[in-house]
């Protein structure tokens, strides 16, 4: 559970304020120093510890996790608390800490160090000013220094049982060979990092020697190969984006954030559609960062020209000719229609709306209704 998760029904319950924040060792170390009021549980030393709290300058932090390098604290306001609700946070933090430590235990070094990673990506997403590099203990003699190809799974089974780690890992080695890295970030949600080598085969000597459009074609591929194999075999409906490869030591945080919204535009835009691509996306990303209600007032102008746009017969029609860059031939035979009638469909868009999609001005603003048609129509 991240703290957005949890803070928000906490300042509820306490009816104040509540910050998490984080601090070094030695800012710790030096607030316990001047602090006015010590609270350390049953331990004799100012050693960070779960639960522990100081108050200084009518302030109470709660330490909630900690590590060799910082603290993460829980700040209020003192006098919006009684000691007894003090207590109760403590007692609640260290409680949290001993059924964590408990089942770390009983984990695979590989798993802990994932669940380390994955709390730290999720510590850097809610920050208001995240830090972009992995710290040292968390690369420390790892391969994340090496490129590899980052996916992003969100799985769909509200309900049900979710698959173990361990179960998720054996699949992805399948289907990616050993070399895999699977880091668990939400309940729903899966940061999977793959070989460099994926995109190698017998007739490339190097990476290098892929051009740019190549690539991207390559990872398309086996972004639709994982999406079947887990769909299949193991979890059914599920999500999956991929970006280009990058090294997690650097890009782990950036990555994150851009195959999140890959994913959060393609379920939006495209409903239907269960790859989603970032390079394909940009069109979409520009219009999402539109108002809604400048959108909206777009859209509504647009459509008193004509309903022909939201008719399904011209809406499969526009969508496969746009898919096939607008090429009138192989969407004909997509479509399995005649070149004539294509052509009359299109005539027939021209003639009702005055937007030749033959042209590329015209094709441009048809393509940005249709986009936007698909959002406000769910809404």
């Amino acid at each position: 559970m991240s703290k957005t998760d949890w803070l928000k029904p906490l300042q509820h319950i306490l009816n104040c304020p509540v910050h998490a924040v984080s601090k070094s060792i030695a800012e710790w170390s030096e607030l316990v120093s001047t602090a006015e009021k010590v609270w350390l549980g049953e331990h004799t030393t100012a050693s960070p510890m779960e639960g522990q709290r100081v108050e200084k300058e009518g302030n109470t932090w709660i330490i909630i996790s900690f590590n060799e390098y910082e603290v993460d604290v829980l700040e209020i306001e003192s006098k919006s608390l009684n000691e007894t609700e003090k207590e109760l946070i403590s007692w609640t933090l260290q409680l949290h800490a001993g059924a964590k430590e408990n089942k770390l235990s009983t984990l695979s070094e590989t798993e802990r160090h994932a669940l380390k990673l994955g709390e730290w990506i999720q510590k850097q997403l809610e920050s208001d000013e995240p830090v972009y590099s992995l710290p040292d203990h968390l690369t420390a003699g790892s391969r994340l220094f090496n490129e590899m190809i980052p996916f992003l799974l969100v799985t769909e089974q509200h309900g049900t049982k979710q698959a173990t780690y361990s179960e998720l890992e054996k699949l992805l080695r399948s289907f990616m060979s050993d070399d895999v890295l699977l880091i668990p970030l939400k309940t729903q949600e899966w940061l999977i990092w793959g070989s460099i080598s994926l995109l190698k085969d017998e007739d490339s000597d190097a990476f290098e020697e892929l051009e740019e459009e190549t690539l991207e074609e390559s990872l398309a591929s086996i972004g639709f190969g994982l999406h079947e194999m887990l769909a299949s075999e193991w979890i059914g409906e599920c999500h999956l984006a991929v970006a280009h490869p990058t090294t997690p030591a650097k890009g782990m945080l950036e990555t994150t954030m851009l195959l999140r919204e890959t994913v959060n535009l393609g379920r939006k835009f495209h409903i239907g559609t269960n790859i989603h691509l970032p390079w394909m996306l940009q069109l979409e990303r520009l219009l999402n960062a539109i108002p809604e209600v400048q959108r909206s007032k777009y859209l509504e102008q647009s459509l008193k020209r004509a309903d022909l746009f939201v008719e399904s017969e011209m809406l499969s029609t526009l969508e496969t000719f746009f898919t096939l860059d607008c090429n009138v031939s192989e969407t004909a035979k997509k479509l399995y229609i005649h070149r004539n009638t294509l052509l009359y469909r299109l005539d027939k868009l021209k003639q009702e709306t005055g937007l030749d999609v033959r042209q590329f001005r015209d094709a441009v603003l048809v393509k940005i209704i249709l986009l936007l048609y698909k959002v406000t129509k769910r809404n």
